[in-house]
């Protein structure tokens, strides 16, 4: 089923945060907090701290009106930095592949930051 749904980034407090939203909204995670230290590791990145290997890989709440909020932990160690144009984004998850498409080509018409 097609749903949208905002992504947001944090530097290290996600769980804090989404615990916040779950009792504001009264609902419970979609599926399981995913921890960094459960995802194999990049061979070519960085060891993870024992503190890293816990910080939320991917968390899922519904809010409102079927709504999904969905949040990670961003990484120093990886040399990330949360800054206003990467904390939140907005993810469109069209049925099909031929639609995934179409908005693609429509929404990045006459960008120069696309890729074709």
């Amino acid at each position: 089923m097609a749903r949208v749904s905002t992504y947001l980034n944090f530097m290290g407090n996600t769980e804090e945060a989404f615990e916040f939203y779950r009792t504001v909204f009264g609902t419970d995670y979609s599926v399981p907090i995913q921890r960094m230290g459960e995802v194999p590791a990049d061979p070519d990145g960085p060891t993870l701290s024992d503190e890293e290997r816990q910080m939320v890989m991917h968390v899922e709440l519904p809010i409102l009106a079927g709504h999904v909020i969905m949040a990670t932990d961003m990484l120093s160690s990886m040399n990330h930095e949360l800054r206003v144009g990467n904390n939140t984004t907005i993810n469109l998850e069209p049925d099909t592949l031929e639609e995934t498409q179409r908005l693609f080509a429509a929404l990045s018409e006459g960008s120069s930051d696309c890729a074709p």
